[in-house]
């Protein structure tokens, strides 16, 4: 590639890149034109380069003709703002199992071919202790992705099974066994099969139309946690979210009101 051909390209990218922060800073849906003077870019030009990003999902237009932010980032907000209240929502839960059981208790989302791990919450122990915030996680691999996988809130990944461990489960048929047995228990169970000698027990966070959103795990090693505390630890992990859960279902009493019956979570 020569260096006018570089050069077009950066001056590409930069003109992409102006027109956009303006569409998503502007107070009202700027129109083509305005947005064509503004940049002193050729009517053509602006055109070319805001079909590109429309395509892309990164602008729309309006009924006007106007520009304004496209669904990938209207998702990508929406989305960063979901998880937020869910942090917000579900930090008491983590303190308490972490209190409860000394170990470490982490909240997890879907996120893109790994489990998205926004909150932890440290236990009182050394050993095991591991800041699980930012590594990629897989789901077949771990109690939190297993849960995921399970109720649907993501599906198996079309490639191979990547192992990790001897334990680890690269068998789509078994997989799909223990995703089952998940539903059925209500909580996913792993042993060495993320690391060696790492167990971990994780159950789901449902929204109020029933829906799997999320899932809060306990986690540490397995000469501290056989399987028999695993299980005592999945019914905890039930139990407190189920009681966050009841607790946001309630409305707020107000003055001569009586409190009315919701839907269930």
């Amino acid at each position: 590639m020569g260096k006018s051909e570089l050069t077009t390209g950066t001056q590409a990218i930069d003109r992409a890149t102006a027109l956009l922060s303006d569409v998503l800073q502007s107070q009202t849906p700027p129109l083509l034109g305005s947005l064509a003077r503004a940049h002193d870019i050729p009517k053509s030009t602006t055109s070319r380069i805001l079909g590109a990003l429309e395509r892309a999902g990164l602008v729309q237009r309006d009924r006007n003709g106007a520009f304004l932010a496209g669904q990938v980032l209207t998702s990508f907000a929406r989305e960063q703002n979901q998880d937020s209240v869910l942090v917000t929502r579900m930090r008491a839960v983590l303190e308490s199992l972490s209190e409860q059981t000394g170990e470490t208790a982490n909240l997890a989302v879907p996120g893109n071919g790994f489990i998205n791990l926004l909150d932890q919450v440290d236990g009182q122990y050394l050993l095991g202790a591991t800041n699980w915030i930012g590594k990629q996680v897989p789901y077949h691999a771990s109690a939190l992705g297993k849960v995921l996988l399970a109720y649907s809130a993501v599906t198996i990944s079309a490639g191979r099974l990547e192992r990790l461990t001897d334990k680890t489960i690269t068998s789509r048929t078994r997989l799909l066994e223990e995703l089952e047995e998940v539903r059925r228990r209500g909580f996913a169970i792993i042993s060495d099969e993320l690391e060696v000698g790492l167990v971990a027990v994780a159950a789901p966070i449902r929204e109020q139309d029933g829906r799997v959103v999320g899932a809060i795990s306990v986690s540490g090693p397995s000469t501290r946690l056989n399987n028999k505390e695993l299980i005592r630890i999945g019914d905890l992990i039930v139990s407190e979210i189920d009681a966050v859960q009841a607790r946001s279902k309630k409305k707020p009493q107000m003055p001569n009101q009586k409190i009315g019956k919701v839907g269930a979570a």
